[in-house]
């Protein structure tokens, strides 16, 4: 596969199919001024740009696009698939050849202006009329690839069917929109055993430093596995965010950067547009900008994603029943006990580390136990808790 083979695909979209996407936007709320998650008109290139990483390219494509501009958008390269031996090498070269035509181009443009060549022509006119040689010349070092993500969204969605209908009682237990249960499609498309390099972990990428603060996070328990006690973790942390910033926008953009960060640039901008347009932070980079509106493209995804992907067969939602250990024991006394195969137990509570799983170590007394929902034995118990103010944490 030749690493300049370029589709002419190029972003084209229509006023038909933005009018649809805001319809069903508005459909989807019957009152834009009371969603509490405003589509900015600022974010509605970045907007477009996700849906489309979303719905329409997979991963093995590169979207060549401009990072802070993300309706520029150069043109879209093949990528080898990531579990193809040798894959990364390749792709990396490959983004690379991209990044250099892209460059040359732009370096062109910049010093002559010369449109002769249809290419040029193309990419000076993803500039609009007015483009001078300064704005060609900041673009310069600004070229970034985004893999794209059809099929990885596609799989989260199916996943996704398994969690949230109690992912939802959580967040509306908590008094929060429960549309924030769609937030793991960019987090880990919802993959319960999603690791990142930053040490996160889980469909809600807790790190070890934050889960600590609302879960078990040691060698015999790491509840930033299991999704539903990380989803009432991640309800008390947005609920947090919430009290602190006082809009939802900040708020989400919190869970990628930080309380304290947005804290700043709350202080420093004032509103969410403002930070968006102008916050120039030390970590406030690509991610942190992008998260809201990666999560409003991911939510309207979800909510439509028949529009997308048709008649697609998400996971039956889990059925389970809780009982509480009261004391430490082994997982094999626990099958024993309660006549559950071992796999069972473990797919059912992927919190149980490895030494637990080993026998290495007990189950610890007052963990919640899932079981089987037709598991007769244990009295049941719920793990579903209000969750008290957390506005003093505030600083």
């Amino acid at each position: 596969m030749n690493a300049l083979n370029f589709h002419q695909r190029g972003f084209t979209r229509s006023v038909f199919y933005f009018l649809i996407l805001l319809l069903s936007l508005l459909t989807s709320n019957p009152s834009a001024a009371s969603d509490p998650f405003p589509t900015f008109s600022c974010l509605e290139p970045n907007l477009r740009f996700w849906i489309d990483a979303y719905t329409q390219y997979p991963s093995t494509t590169g979207i060549l696009h401009d990072a802070a501009d993300l309706s520029i958008v150069y043109g879209v390269i093949d990528l080898l698939p990531q579990d193809k031996a040798g894959a990364r090498r390749a792709n990396q070269q490959r983004i690379r050849v991209a990044k250099k035509q892209y460059r040359e181009i732009l370096e062109d443009l910049a010093e002559n202006g010369d449109l002769q060549d249809p290419e040029k022509r193309r990419i000076a006119a993803l500039f609009g009329p007015e483009a001078c040689p300064g704005d060609f010349r900041q673009a310069i070092n600004n070229i970034r690839c985004q893999v794209g993500q059809k099929d990885r969204f596609e799989t989260g969605l199916i996943r996704s069917g398994a969690y949230l209908q109690r992912m939802k009682a959580i967040f509306t237990a908590h008094g929060l929109p429960e549309d924030l249960c769609y937030l793991p499609h960019v987090e880990s498309s919802f993959n319960v055993a999603a690791s990142s390099k930053a040490g996160a972990a889980g469909i809600w990428q807790f790190t070890r430093a934050t889960g600590k603060k609302f879960l078990t996070v040691n060698k015999s328990l790491d509840e930033r596995r299991d999704p539903i006690r990380a989803s009432e973790a991640a309800a008390k942390l947005l609920k947090h965010n919430y009290e602190c910033l006082g809009n939802w926008p900040m708020a989400v953009t919190a869970y990628n950067h930080g309380i304290a960060g947005m804290l700043r640039a709350k202080k420093k901008m004032g509103t969410y547009e403002a930070v968006f347009k102008n916050f120039g932070g030390r970590r406030f980079g690509f991610a942190s900008r992008n998260f809201y509106s990666e999560f409003l493209a991911a939510r309207h995804v979800a909510k439509n994603h028949t529009q997308y992907f048709g008649g697609v067969q998400m996971h039956t939602s889990l059925e389970s029943r809780e009982v509480l250990t009261k004391a430490q024991t082994s997982v094999a006394a626990l099958s024993r006990h309660y006549e559950v195969d071992l796999e069972t137990l473990r797919a059912l509570n992927p919190a149980l580390g490895k030494p637990v799983l080993k026998g290495h170590r007990h189950v610890p007394k007052g963990y919640i136990l899932r079981l089987p929902a037709d598991s007769v034995k244990g009295p049941r118990v719920s793990s579903v808790t209000l969750p008290r103010s957390h506005s003093a944490l505030c600083q």
